[in-house]
Order: structure tokens, then sequence, then C-alpha cells
């Protein structure tokens, strides 16, 4: 691991099946879990979501661990396969279970996705951000059958205008569903909203945090 200067970051190259993947740490006092969240087909780990997750939850006693699945890494611009993705994150594993503590398996859309399918790794729990329950305007096309089978604590944080899947759209489960008012599928709220996007973070972080919580 190599340590950016300023910060307490670590990054953590992994060589998978699918190439040459990426962690960045970003570890939490006394840790009691670690959260691993990957990112989505359209975007990397800069994402607003996993960028606010990673800025609050190591004061709350959980690591973050950033995933680049290795087409990211590779610098490609499109994803591949959801098979590949879940051998990309499979190679991940043991280096997220190293520091020894229970692992949360999370991530955005098709990274949610991933943790879904791959939960039986031995994920504690998996959290799903702007799960993509269906392509736009294809309903018919649910993918609900991977979010129902990951078998394991589940929580999905929704925005309110995902055309991906409104929280509504939902089907009943043993999974919790937050909403995020407002928030489209990159939780990104528009400026004549009744809340604003740092209330709408605020939102995010603090469901995610007591739903951690509860976990432990």
């Amino acid at each position: 691991m190599s340590r950016t200067p300023g910060t307490a970051k670590k990054t953590e190259d992994v060589t998978t099946d699918a190439g040459e993947a990426r962690i960045t740490w970003i570890p939490a006092k006394d840790a009691r879990l670690v959260l691993a969240v990957g990112h989505g087909a359209g975007g990397g780990v800069e994402a607003r979501d996993l960028q606010a997750l990673a800025a609050v939850l190591p004061a709350r006693r959980v690591t973050v661990a950033l995933v680049e699945q290795p087409w990211r890494v590779a610098g490609k611009k499109l994803a591949p396969a959801p098979r590949t993705l879940d051998t990309g994150w499979r190679g991940l594993w043991p280096a997220l279970t190293a520091p020894g503590l229970p692992v949360v398996a999370g991530g955005r859309s098709a990274g949610a996705r991933v943790a879904c399918r791959t939960a039986e790794l031995g994920a504690r729990a998996v959290l799903a951000l702007s799960f993509p329950l269906h392509p736009p305007g294809k309903p018919e096309k649910s993918r609900a059958d991977e979010l129902l089978g990951a078998g394991v604590p589940t929580l999905v944080v929704q925005g309110g205008r995902d055309p991906f899947g409104r929280p509504d759209e939902f089907p009943s489960g043993g999974h919790g569903l937050v909403e995020v008012p407002y928030a489209d599928h990159g939780f990104a709220v528009p400026k004549k909203a009744p809340l604003t996007q740092d209330q709408a973070m605020d939102l995010l972080t603090g469901a995610v945090a007591g739903w951690l919580d509860g976990l432990s």
C-alpha cells in the first residue's frame, strides 16, 4: 500500500482474473466494520454518494474501501459484462477481508448488482445505492431477482426520480429501502427542489450510518 501525502488514505493495487483492480482505503480509528463500495458502469469512485460516505463513515468507526474495477483502472470507457465484473470483485475479496473485520459489500448502480450477486463470498450485509431495478423505460426487464437473492441484510438507497427504478417500483422483501426525494440516478436534486444537494447527501449518509450501527 502507498499512503497518499497529507491524508489518511491508502491505495492498494490488487491483481484479479479480470485484470488489475484498485482499492482506496479510508481507514477508521478502532474500526468495527469495513464498507467496500464499487462504482457504476458510467463513472468511478468519485461519484458523490461514494465520496459522501467516505467522508462521514470513518468517524463512525467504519473503514471505507472504494473499489475500482479493472476496466476502470485500465482507462477503458465501457464496462465489461456482469460476469467479468463479478470476477473482478471476487478477486478483490481476500484484500477486503484482510483487516479481519466484517465486510459490508456495496456499490452504486452496476456496483450494487455485483455486491448482491457475490454476497455469498461472506458479506455481512449489502448496501445497494441506486440499484438499477430495470433499464430506463423497460420495467418488464426487472433485475429484482438479484436484489432479493442476496441472502444477507440489504439496504437500498434510491432516488425518488431514478429512471432505473423509483422507490415505489421495488418489490417487497427482506431488504430495507430509503428514498432520497427528488434525486436522480446519481442522487442529484434539481435546484428548485425543496431540499438542497447537501441535505440530500446528509439524508443518504445518515440512513446508511444508522443502518450500519444496527449491524454491529
